[in-house]
């Protein structure tokens, strides 16, 4: 397995808002986000998260207010040995049109490129493929995105998840019936390093 994971941000590492997180004060670390991607560090995998960040595009904060968002996760993640490798957004509102804004597969297929080279191990991609990569998140369009890159998903019920799991049962979305559902993160994590990096409901 590819000793990569793709995180969204908001509703997967730290608590969402429908009203945007617009401030460092609001950046706040889902409970036991912060020893999860520890564990996965530690287990050799590198984590990078890909987020959509519109508020940038409606003036609600500025590009230097999300990197430091990112430097205070940083920080946190210091005393577990974690750290995220590379921070991926689309700055894009919806009407921008653009390729990166999930469910558009930009962000995602970008990593695929950067990270077949950067791995200690290059081959892990298979020349850029990530057909044993997961990417983690808690909506719909972080689903759509991972797969129309050719990424394994799975859902979280933190943030948007329990929200999203509604939409897939209401409009039965048959392209989800074997999705992998996990309570948070840090089950998530738990799964995988105690399955011998093979994951339930596969």
């Amino acid at each position: 397995m590819s000793k990569l994971i793709i995180l969204d941000r908001d509703g997967v590492i730290n608590q969402d808002s429908d009203n945007f997180i617009k401030s460092v004060d609001e950046f706040i670390p889902i409970p036991g986000s912060l020893e999860a991607i520890g564990k996965l560090c530690q287990a050799g995998y590198s984590v990078v998260v890909a987020t959509n960040q519109s508020g940038i595009a409606r003036q609600l904060f500025t590009t230097d207010t999300l990197n430091a968002m990112h430097n205070k996760l940083q920080i946190l993640l210091k005393p577990f040995a974690g750290k995220i490798e590379q921070f991926y957004y689309c700055p894009h509102g919806p009407d921008d049109h653009c390729t990166c804004r999930k469910p558009n597969p930009g962000m995602i297929t970008q990593i695929a490129h950067d990270f077949n080279s950067l791995l200690a191990d290059g081959s892990q991609l298979a020349n850029g493929s990530l057909s044993n990569v997961y990417v983690i998140g808690d909506s719909l369009r972080d689903l759509e995105a991972g797969m129309s890159a050719g990424a394994k998903v799975a859902l979280v019920k933190t943030g948007k998840g329990v929200r999203s799991l509604k939409k897939i049962a209401q409009d039965n979305l048959s392209e989800y019936s074997q999705l992998p559902v996990y309570i948070d993160l840090a089950d998530f994590t738990q799964q995988l390093l105690n399955s011998n990096h093979s994951l339930k409901n596969e």
